[in-house]
């Protein structure tokens, strides 16, 4: 049994020389770096809004799970951190449009500060078992 962790660095997210991966697996379960609503391109963040820059980390999310072979349906835990709780309800809103029953477990936690400013990320955790082709 090969029990080797497989990485992923996405070239669609965004340029870093930080030593990080956007996404590791090993022994079944897959594990995301922080995702912000960061503009892939030029590397800044895309609005100041919280409901805006949520959208956008999701759908950075969704490019990331989407290069390993996977989609929210293998989440199964997600991490929210928050800067302002004030932005809570439209940051669900948004949350709320990616993620259907069953829902992940989910912890959302106050931030002092996150990068480049973001008032929200995720992190999360996906189940590689059921998923094809995804990295294991």
């Amino acid at each position: 049994m090969d029990h080797a962790a497989q990485h992923h660095f996405s070239q669609k997210l965004f340029a870093s020389k930080a030593p990080f991966s956007h996404f590791a697996a090993r022994s079944g379960l897959g594990f995301t770096a922080g995702i912000i609503g960061q503009d892939p391109q030029h590397g800044r963040l895309v609005a100041d809004g919280a409901a805006q820059q949520c959208t956008a980390m999701l759908e950075n999310l969704t490019t990331l799970l989407g290069e390993v072979g996977l989609d929210f349906s293998d989440i199964v835990k997600t991490t929210i951190y928050l800067v302002d709780y004030e932005d809570f309800e439209a940051i669900n809103d948004v949350y709320a449009q990616y993620f259907h029953e069953p829902y992940p477990a989910r912890t959302t936690i106050a931030a002092a500060s996150l990068p480049l400013g973001a008032k929200v990320q995720i992190d999360a955790v996906v189940d590689l078992s059921a998923a094809s082709g995804a990295a294991r």
